[in-house]
């Protein structure tokens, strides 16, 4: 029996697969935007990562015909007053590399105390059905930000991003162990509980 498909609206293989992962009780097949020819690309400038995720997940489900899932993340660290937030990718720029983003995150909070770098890391993740229906739900995970980066693995601000739970950075845990734990495994928990009656 086929099972049913489930769209990733993203290009990046890497992470259908760990959506794969979060989502492997749902049942479905996922597939990434780079199985699907001519899958339009969505310029994410809302305001809101609920805005970005919808509009990613809308054009990807009207496009292939598909239910389709889409995210949008981002850290906020409280000395910043929740910056770099829905900017996090861009934060050093529109060009800006996650060593680039890192660095200036690491710039703006020289000198300040341990205690006053607290952060969490946000995901909401939209489902879309062809029909322009959404689902949506939120995830986050609460840490700190460290004094320097810290870790091989993960992306992003993961190398500067502290866990007290598992004293290490998130680029310092391993994927198995982060993908329990994360924000996105969070907001995917919400989502596996309402994703069948949703599609059904």
């Amino acid at each position: 029996m086929t099972r049913p498909v489930l769209l990733v609206a993203t290009r990046n293989r890497g992470k259908v697969r760990e959506f794969g992962e979060l989502l492997a009780g749902s049942g479905m097949d996922l597939r990434g935007l780079a199985d699907v020819a001519g899958a339009p690309r969505v310029v994410e400038d809302g305001a809101t990562y609920l805005e970005n995720a919808r509009a990613k997940a809308l054009a990807a489900a009207r496009f292939a015909g598909l239910p389709a899932l889409a995210d949008d993340s981002g850290l906020e660290v409280d000395a910043l007053e929740g910056a770099p937030g829905v900017r996090s990718a861009r934060f050093a720029g529109p060009a800006a590399t996650d060593t680039d983003n890192v660095a200036l995150l690491l710039r703006r909070l020289a000198g300040v105390p341990a205690a006053r770098r607290t952060a969490r890391f946000r995901c909401v993740i939209v489902v879309a059905r062809a029909d322009g229906r959404t689902l949506h739900a939120e995830g986050t995970c609460e840490g700190t930000i460290a004094e320097g980066a810290r870790g091989m693995d993960g992306f992003g601000y993961d190398p500067v991003f502290y866990y007290p739970p598992a004293g290490r950075t998130f680029a310092e845990l391993p994927a198995s162990e982060k993908n329990r734990v994360s924000h996105r495994a969070r907001a995917c928990e919400v989502i596996l509980a309402q994703l069948g009656p949703f599609l059904g």
